[in-house]
């Protein structure tokens, strides 16, 4: 893909999950891209993917890959991050990076571009993308903090297996076709692939997603806690969250309580928000039971959020239900939406 002017694009972890719909994605918007470089483990190299018709060749990631890259995008994994990210800054480029290895650098802004776009300008090199269940929350909840404050943040999420990889999907199925033909399966991935006990996923919700920690709560927990204050700025804001692993291929939902500053707030009000909110689409009508669901989410970059109630004994309390495809605006879309909004601030340059 060469054109006379625009930006040249990485893609690392090109052959990955979220590497594919990173190339999907850029495939589908009007960013101008003079050339994309699929970067992968040397195990994928070699590979021929296609982006807008043409074939490109995988090239195995390595410091030297980066020289001339102007926005890399990289989803391969902490340790990949960890070790290229730094070098990719060294030559020029700007690391936009969907893993959890920068996410709580002080000097690494954590950035929903709905929500805090403007932390872009403060980066130093490497911009990262938030846990997917972090996005989609913050991106409902963010008009509502702005028109009436927010003080407390209670979300019980119900997550999709292809948060956990590929593998995982096919454990599931597998999982599924086995238990309905009467045979004994043996769980080998989930909740976690590096833990003690791993337990089927087919037919079965699993409230364990990544390690627990000495305080009783997961990293996958803390993880929505920790990135949800940095985001909006709120060290003093109270979040807690339990995360739970359904048998759902993609879309990840979320039961949220939240509680704003203002008193006498409506419903209506709140809908009125969101329903003009960016990134949110606003499905809410429980007479016609309709509310949002994650396979209808899936393969959309939006926010979907319902079933939006009062609390029935706190005036400044409100529940909502907020889904989203957490493939799309959980990591690939919300990292080529970073770019975009890169080249927006004037950030980055087209040469």
């Amino acid at each position: 893909m060469t054109e006379t002017q625009g930006l040249h694009i990485a893609v690392v972890g090109a052959t990955g999950a979220v590497g594919q719909q990173m190339i999907s994605t850029l495939e589908k918007r009007n960013l101008p891209i003079k050339k994309i470089t699929f970067l992968s483990s040397a195990r994928s190299a070699g590979a021929k993917l296609s982006f807008k018709g043409e074939e490109v060749i995988v090239q195995e990631a390595k410091p030297e890959s980066f020289e001339g890259i102007d926005i890399a995008l990289f989803s391969a994994g902490g340790s990949v991050s960890k070790e290229l990210a730094p070098e990719a800054v060294k030559r020029g480029a700007i690391v936009v990076d969907n893993t959890s290895a920068f996410r709580m650098d002080e000097n690494v802004p954590l950035v929903v571009p709905e929500v805090n776009e403007e932390d872009l300008k403060k980066h130093n090199g490497i911009i990262a993308n938030p846990n997917c269940s972090t996005i989609q929350m913050v991106v409902a909840l963010e008009p509502i903090r702005q028109a009436y404050g927010l003080s407390k943040v209670l979300v019980s999420t119900y997550q999709a297996v292809s948060g956990a990889g590929a593998a995982a999907i096919a454990e599931m199925k597998d999982q599924a076709r086995d238990l309905l033909d009467n045979k004994e399966i043996e769980p080998k991935i989930l909740p976690v692939g590096g833990d003690k006990k791993h337990y089927q996923i087919a037919f079965n919700v699993i409230p364990q997603i990544d390690k627990f920690q000495d305080n009783g709560f997961t990293f996958e927990e803390m993880k929505m806690i920790n990135e949800t204050k940095k985001i909006m700025h709120m060290p003093e804001l109270a979040v807690a969250a339990t995360c739970v692993r359904l048998p759902v291929e993609t879309g990840h939902s979320e039961s949220v309580y939240i509680e704003v500053d203002q008193a006498d707030v409506t419903v209506d009000q709140i809908k009125d928000l969101l329903s003009s909110a960016p990134g949110v689409v606003l499905e809410d009508n429980p007479s016609e039971q309709i509310y949002p669901m994650p396979a209808a989410a899936v393969g959309k970059n939006d926010v979907f959020v319902g079933r939006i109630r009062k609390d029935l004994d706190e005036d400044k309390g409100f529940h909502l239900w907020v889904v989203s495809d957490n493939l799309l605006k959980g990591a690939a879309w919300n990292s080529v939406q970073i770019a975009e909004s890169l080249l927006k601030l004037g950030l980055v340059t087209v040469k």
